[in-house]
């Protein structure tokens, strides 16, 4: 089986649609499928159409509705490629960009035209059931896996020169406005001034330039207590989480988010924005926050309070941790993964 996988950016850019697909390709090339990975960022028509003509897939799968998806409509407006057509929308697929003017006619045209759309979180799922009810039959529930791309070592401790003391918190993200790294270091600018033994390392690539611009300069005026490290390689990502004390995510939107998977993975408490994708049951059990905690997006004064609560209290951070590597063992494999994957592709291939 050959697979054209479209995505918004690829390995080795250190995106999460990037960090997604790889796994994807890796897995899926170990169960004997030839995938070929196309980056809408990095591709035009024209390479497209290349990689298209010399690769001769027998289905496209495409990642991400808009960004992704944007690029194989104008392939197909060309060619009229009748190949069938799976789709994974994102997160602001379905959180933010189909209620976009701009936006809403091309992620429901795409939709229409796939045969199967992958579902990796029950709340993208339903959305896409209430907004887009003629679509639920293509619907397939796909679960997601974490992995690891090697384990070189990084302590991020040491590489800011930590403090026996320090509590560490880690922003694992691309730097971009739906991320929200900005709103978050100003937050953790109070937190710093109640509990100065607190630290805060950002780390992802610079993904919207003007935003990073502000994020970088918001650093460097907060350089007593925050750092940002660029894009940490892949293979040392692993040994930053277990360096780190309490992993951050502030998205505005998420479809399941890769960074609260890796803290699960890695045995670390995460503080949350609290929103659907954040809020997947892989981190709570019986409705209970048992691997993290929550804070209200629109409260910065709430995100001070859970951070200083986790700050001045070992034992829940211990009692969260614990949790969280009991629930990291009920985890999908990335073998149980790509057999979803599979799955879809073959109802894709043998539908009419």
């Amino acid at each position: 089986m050959r697979i054209l996988l479209i995505t918004p950016s690829a390995f080795p850019s250190l995106t999460g649609n990037a960090i997604t697909t790889e796994r994807w390709r890796r897995s899926l090339t170990g169960r004997g499928l030839d995938i070929q990975i196309v980056s809408a960022h990095a591709s035009d028509l024209a390479s497209l159409e290349q990689s298209f003509q010399s690769f001769h897939p027998d289905l496209i799968h495409v990642y991400h509705a808009f960004k992704a998806g944007a690029l194989f409509l104008r392939f197909w407006e060309k060619t009229k490629c009748s190949l069938p057509l799976v789709l994974s929308p994102g997160g602001t697929d379905i959180n933010l960009d189909l209620e976009s003017p701009a936006k809403h006619e091309s992620i429901l045209q795409i939709m229409r035209m796939a045969r199967v759309i992958v579902g990796q979180s029950p709340e993208i799922m339903q959305k896409i059931r209430d907004f887009v009810p003629e679509v639920s039959p293509k619907l397939i529930s796909v679960p997601k896996a974490c992995s690891w791309f090697g384990a070189e070592p990084l302590d991020l401790r040491e590489h800011i020169h930590c403090a026996p003391d320090t509590i560490l918190f880690f922003l694992p993200a691309g730097i971009r406005p739906v991320k929200r790294n900005v709103e978050c270091l100003q937050s953790m600018v109070t937190v710093h001034s109640l509990r100065p033994q607190t630290r805060f390392v950002a780390a992802g690539p610079a993904i919207d330039n003007a935003y990073a611009l502000q994020f970088e300069s918001e650093i460097k005026r907060q350089s007593a207590f925050a750092f940002w490290l660029g894009a940490i390689p892949p293979a040392r990502m692993h040994a930053a989480y277990a360096s780190s004390d309490i992993v951050l995510n502030a998205s505005l939107s998420e479809g399941l988010s890769n960074s609260l998977l890796e803290a699960m993975v890695a045995g670390k408490p995460f503080l949350a924005s609290d929103i659907p994708g954040n809020r997947h049951p892989f981190f709570q059990e019986d409705g209970i926050d048992n691997s993290g905690c929550y804070f209200d997006l629109h409260s910065p004064a709430d995100f001070v309070e859970k951070a200083v609560r986790l700050i001045d209290d070992a034992e829940i951070r211990k009692t969260l941790a614990e949790a969280a590597c009991q629930r990291a063992l009920k985890l999908a494999s990335p073998e149980n993964e790509a057999d979803g994957l599979i799955h879809a592709y073959q109802i894709a291939l043998n539908e009419p």
